[in-house]
């Protein structure tokens, strides 16, 4: 590449040479040891004062045309810039129906089944689990169709998922029932899993036959105790939703998994029970859980986040936005962190407390409170929940 230094070289040989040959200067006699051969020494050439005027203006000239060149290019870059996308409103309107609402998302439906008929849910507990924690799972489970409740109420939530349709119009359904249980307290295939290995506990949970295999209505949910590592586990996901293979299960079952994070990793998967160390000086400090157990209250808000995904996505073929259904952005992922009214940017949203401080955003059956993240809504475009204020 050639610099401005040797570009000044190159010029005032050139000029050099010329006003030699109109003195009569032997100009390569005068130019053995110029700068093309060694770089330092500049060639000794006695002229004019009307030379050396005419040299600086032809310079000046010179250096004047690059930089016009420049900016002429930068400009016609700039004036062909297009934004190809909206921006947003430089204030807001009389609404406040803002959470993580953008014309910018494109969610679609991709003709798939969603789970249109009353919903059976198997739970497969593996690992070690106390019989308050059970409980408390299975309240919000059975809030979810539960009558009576209290408002802003876990149907109430629920009724956003059911929003969506199939390519028939059926809605999902509104259905959604606690039809067995299974434990596995002996790890029975370790306390490392990965997503393929999930599959062989749902395959020995089947097998035994504490449940049938309900491959039109069920789910099955996989539930890991606080000493059971998975694949990817805290680093990229609190939980996941995918389909058995056949060849592992004998059948196409929808399936979520979902960890307790209590020890591993609350501060990701249970915010905002656990904050991050780097927001322990700063920013909102941890909250109160609703039921003082922060790793299964967190363990909570990721069931309902995979429920809802599940239910309209259960073959990973129906609604989610992007163009690649192996890593697709779907109706709990654009609310994610979202759980009351203004939130965004790290902020959860307006959201309740009790006389003890504890932090819910639903009420559920047996007096149950839970904090659960929002879901988007496809009438709204938006992110939404029953606890909204607007």
């Amino acid at each position: 590449m050639t610099t401005t230094s040797d570009l000044d070289v190159k010029i005032d040989y050139f000029l050099s040479s010329l006003i030699c040959q109109e003195s009569g200067q032997n100009f390569l006699a005068t130019y053995h040891d110029s700068v093309l051969y060694n770089s330092q020494s500049i060639p000794q050439i006695h002229i004019s004062l009307h030379h050396f005027l005419v040299i600086m203006l032809i310079r000046l000239l010179f250096f004047s045309s690059l930089f016009l060149v420049n900016d002429a290019k930068s400009t016609v870059q700039t004036l062909h810039v297009q934004p190809q996308y909206k921006l947003p409103p430089k204030s807001f309107s009389a609404s406040h129906k803002f959470e993580g609402s953008s014309d910018l998302v494109n969610l679609r439906y991709h003709m798939g089944p969603v789970l249109s008929s009353p919903i059976n849910i198997y739970l497969i507990w593996y690992g070690k689990w106390s019989a308050s924690q059970k409980t408390l799972i299975k309240d919000f489970l059975l809030s979810i169709s539960a009558s009576n409740q209290s408002s802003p109420s876990v149907p109430e939530w629920w009724h956003t998922v059911s929003l969506y349709t199939d390519q028939t119009g059926a809605n999902i359904s509104r259905s959604v029932l606690l039809a067995g249980e299974y434990t596995d307290h002996l790890y029975s295939h370790g306390t490392q899993l990965t997503r393929l290995s999930i599959q062989d506990v749902i395959a020995t949970a089947v097998r035994s036959k504490p449940f049938p295999i309900d491959h039109k209505k069920g789910i099955y949910l996989i539930l890991t105790s606080v000493d059971v590592t998975m694949q990817d586990f805290c680093r990229a996901v609190c939980g996941f939703h995918y389909f058995t293979f056949p060849s592992m299960v004998g059948y196409t079952l929808p399936y979520a998994w979902v960890g307790n994070s209590g020890k591993q990793c609350p501060e990701v998967c249970a915010y905002p029970f656990a904050v991050p160390g780097y927001m322990g000086g700063g920013g909102p400090g941890a909250l109160n859980p609703p039921n003082g157990d922060i790793g299964v209250d967190g363990m909570i808000s990721v069931i309902g986040h995979e429920l809802a995904e599940l239910s309209s996505n259960p073959l990973v073929n129906a609604w989610y936005a992007g163009e690649d259904p192996m890593a697709p952005t779907e109706i709990g992922d654009l609310c994610e962190g979202l759980y009351g009214t203004g939130g965004g940017g790290g902020f959860i949203g307006q959201v309740m407390r009790d006389k003890q401080g504890r932090t819910y955003n639903l009420n559920g059956i047996s007096g149950r409170k839970f904090l659960v993240q929002w879901i988007w809504d496809p009438v709204l475009k938006a992110c939404a929940g029953p606890n909204a204020l607007d």
